[in-house]
């Protein structure tokens, strides 16, 4: 089972940890190429895997005042994909203007090397981290020759000539695109929502993002029926489901 800490001050001591820091929305199939490395490289150097990621998102921090931001995965959805990769450490940190001044050297030395102990980071294809996105492969390069961990960098992946990026997604998924999403995905959809007694069903995080207004096939926890997005954002299936949590997926 996956283990998930909120912040860095009481990490346990991780053996021999291989990290990777990004958010990871909607863990799509660019990720997963990363995600499986990280893994197999904590199998072959007796290590922990390590997820750092961030809560809210850095762009509803940082992002234009009044701009949504439309999340292919709420943290609890991005946490349950995590651990299906294998993933065996999550470190989920609070993400405010304060943090996002942390100069790039600091962040991989102080917390990356120093409170994490990673002996080993893994960035994908273009990775920018730090404050003005300063920090990347090349500049992980040249603190590698003042400090002892590894770097390794993934190349950029592409699945039937589209280039895999959140963004890439996004557009499928608004225009209700879903069977093309999932491929580039690499999973189901999913979105994951609280239901009350009269079978109101609210996602789990107000800024999910969900397809146009239609009627989809899904799966709820594991049964065939059909989700219905209303004009105005309401969620309602075929057979009425019961109260509480439900974990819904886009066929």
């Amino acid at each position: 089972m996956m283990r998930i800490w909120y912040g860095f001050d009481e990490l346990p001591a991780l053996r021999n940890p291989v990290v990777t820091v990004g958010s990871y929305d909607g863990v799509h199939t660019g990720h997963r190429r990363l995600l499986e490395r990280i893994v197999r490289l904590a199998q072959e150097q007796d290590g922990e895997s390590v997820v750092v990621t961030f809560s809210p998102h850095p762009r509803a921090v940082l992002g234009n005042r009044g701009e949504r931001v439309a999340l292919l995965s709420s943290l609890k959805e991005k946490a349950l994909l995590l651990e299906a990769a294998g993933i065996g450490n999550l470190i989920v940190a609070e993400f405010t203007k304060e943090f996002s001044r942390i100069p790039s050297d600091i962040f991989v030395t102080d917390y990356l090397l120093g409170r994490i102990g990673a002996r080993t980071l893994v960035v994908g294809y273009n990775h920018h981290f730090g404050h003005n996105q300063e920090g990347n492969f090349e500049f992980l390069r040249r603190l590698q020759r003042e400090k002892d961990f590894s770097i390794y960098e993934i190349p950029r992946q592409e699945v039937d000539r589209d280039k895999v990026s959140s963004t890439v997604i996004r557009r499928l998924i608004r225009a209700g695109k879903m069977e093309k999403a999932n491929r580039l995905l690499g999973h189901a959809y999913t979105l994951i929502v609280q239901t009350d007694e009269r079978g109101e069903m609210v996602p789990d995080d107000p800024d999910k993002l969900l397809p146009p207004p239609g009627e989809y096939s899904v799966t709820v926890d594991g049964r065939n029926d059909t989700l219905t997005v209303a004009a105005d954002g309401r969620l309602s299936f075929r057979k009425r489901p019961e109260s509480g949590e439900m974990l819904i997926c886009f066929e």
